[in-house]
């Protein structure tokens, strides 16, 4: 059989060009969980790749970038320009959200500059913000450096990719994501540093969920849990290079934090498993708004669609089970 060139338009960059060739590969070896893992890649990067029997097509995936000024709005989280080959020079990093709702966003900022220690980095990613959010944001960039960084978007990416954007511009040896709902009534960073510096943790936070099956979650104190709420979420940097990015498939956030914390913890069926630990953290849970704003029955399917990409990946591992009961 005669084989034709694969059909790519020059406009796609030489790497998605060779991750696109690869997973041709693969599923001519019908290695499809490796073909699958490049089409997360090559998707994650901005592109989409359509199979054209035994080649492809490639077209971009994405809004584009726009200049602004002085300023970018990146149209995919691998558009940003990232920190994670360079050195950590912080010790943490605290990555939160802005797409509504400045009140909430002004809180948990204020919270976390008022207590955290010295030298802790805030990154805020502006995921195409409402009017008064962007308003806010801006007076903040004029401001005296609060936060010391904000990451703008062209368009709403979704959670995953927007907390991507975020940890690419992480300087700290610990990331922490901290939902806006979260008000710190003290520091919550130094005790997350301390306990990431236990190499049996792969993830700490403030409030955590226990199963018996990976089906059911039930909340769960403080002390080992099976996985840990993204409410305040923390985790190594280094980690998140050897096994993210987050799966750019969770728009929505519910269950995204579960199947990070499994990604974390899970060292291979054959070893025993990373631990997630909750802390009693000094810090107030308000609404939540990415849950509240959405009506019932949307969030109880976007949150059943996510929920069946951890059972695809994570369904059978009873050795991730942590039961409370």
């Amino acid at each position: 059989m005669r084989r034709y060139p694969a059909i790519v338009p020059p406009i796609a960059p030489d790497e998605i060009v060779a991750l696109a060739r690869a997973r041709g590969e693969a599923r001519a070896a019908r290695d499809f969980a490796t073909a699958d893992r490049l089409r997360g890649e090559i998707e994650a990067a901005g592109w989409k790749v359509v199979d054209r029997g035994i080649d492809f097509d490639l077209a971009s995936a994405r809004p584009p970038d726009v200049a602004d000024g002085a300023r970018v709005r990146y149209g995919a989280s691998a558009a940003v320009p990232s920190r994670l080959s360079e050195s950590p020079s912080a010790p943490a990093t605290v990555v939160l959200l802005a797409t509504d709702w400045p009140a909430d966003l002004a809180r948990a900022l204020n919270g976390v500059r008022a207590h955290a220690p010295a030298g802790t980095q805030v990154v805020v990613v502006a995921d195409a913000p409402s009017r008064g959010q962007a308003a806010a944001l801006e007076a903040l960039e004029r401001g005296a450096g609060d936060p010391d960084e904000v990451v703008w978007t062209s368009a709403r990416l979704g959670q995953a990719a927007a907390l991507n954007a975020g940890v690419r511009r992480a300087s700290g040896a610990v990331v922490i994501l901290l939902d806006t709902s979260v008000e710190p009534s003290g520091d919550v960073v130094t005790p997350l540093i301390a306990a990431m510096a236990d190499p049996s943790v792969a993830v700490a936070g403030g409030w955590g969920v226990a199963t018996h099956d990976l089906r059911h979650f039930q909340a769960a104190g403080p002390g080992d849990v099976a996985a840990v709420e993204g409410s305040c979420l923390a985790f190594r940097r280094a980690d998140y290079v050897a096994r993210g990015p987050f799966d750019e498939h969770f728009r929505f956030y519910r269950n995204l934090d579960i199947w990070w914390s499994l990604v974390l913890r899970d060292e291979g069926e054959e070893a025993r498993p990373r631990r997630a630990v909750t802390l009693p953290l000094p810090a107030l849970r308000h609404e939540h708004r990415g849950w509240t704003s959405v009506p019932d029955a949307e969030r109880d399917r976007l949150s059943r669609r996510n929920f069946y990409r951890i059972i695809d990946r994570f369904g059978w591992r009873n050795d991730l089970v942590v039961d409370r009961s």
